[in-house]
């Protein structure tokens, strides 16, 4: 399920490394002690859509535009009652209107765009090596994070995923994305998803690729 938020214009310039601030909204949402946190997400969410670039910020004139996704019905309808609780995300922008949006049939579709940029990441006991849209292993990684999340949600495995980075995409790109201190270099490039239906509405709900949780790899 898919929950398309709408907020007020902000009142104070937002930062551009505004993602950790999203994080902890969601997580007032979902609650401090909520199980998902420092877990395997089994949810994901975009970046602030609508910014007007201003000096050392951005602004939201009309109001900024996100989505949550989340694979669990129940904790998306606790999502929406505490967003009619606490309504205040930062720098002035509040909730004014929460549209949901139930997953849709993907059974027709195989290309999908970012919502936020996808993180591929792993560790080699020493040192964490990130991953970019030209590495040949990528694709191959990306199946294996979903694989390991379908199991995390007690689904069958699917032995016909197949992910890819649409390399003909023209305006494909590396993005160096700062978090809480730690630059990670994420990818900008839509994604080729083959598999059932099911696996494809999963993915459209937990995202793609590591760190889901704090905001990367969300598409639609």
């Amino acid at each position: 399920m898919r929950l398309n938020i709408f907020t007020t214009f902000n009142t104070s310039s937002v930062p551009f490394d505004y993602q950790q601030k999203l994080t902890g909204v969601l997580h007032k949402w979902l609650g401090k002690d909520n199980a998902e946190h420092g877990d395997i997400s089994l949810y994901s969410f975009s970046w602030l859509q609508n910014a007007v670039i201003d000096k050392g910020g951005l602004n939201f004139p009309k109001g900024a535009r996100w989505y949550i996704s989340l694979y669990d019905f129940q904790r998306a309808k606790d999502v929406v009652a505490q967003i009619r609780k606490e309504p205040e995300m930062f720098c002035g922008l509040y909730v004014n209107e929460v549209a949901i949006e139930e997953t849709p049939d993907l059974s027709n579709r195989e290309l999908f765009y970012l919502g936020s940029p996808i993180l591929i990441k792993r560790s080699d006991g020493e040192r964490i090596i990130e991953y970019g849209f030209d590495n040949p292993l990528s694709g191959r990684l990306l199946e294996e994070t979903l694989k390991t999340k379908l199991q995390k949600a007690g689904l069958s495995d699917d032995d016909t995923i197949h992910i890819e980075f649409d390399l003909s995409y023209a305006r494909k790109k590396k993005k160096l994305v700062w978090y809480d201190g730690i630059s990670n270099k994420a990818n900008m490039c839509p994604v080729i998803i083959k598999g059932s239906n099911l696996t494809k509405q999963f993915a459209w709900n937990v995202g793609l690729g590591n760190c889901t949780g704090i905001g990367f790899g969300s598409i639609y």
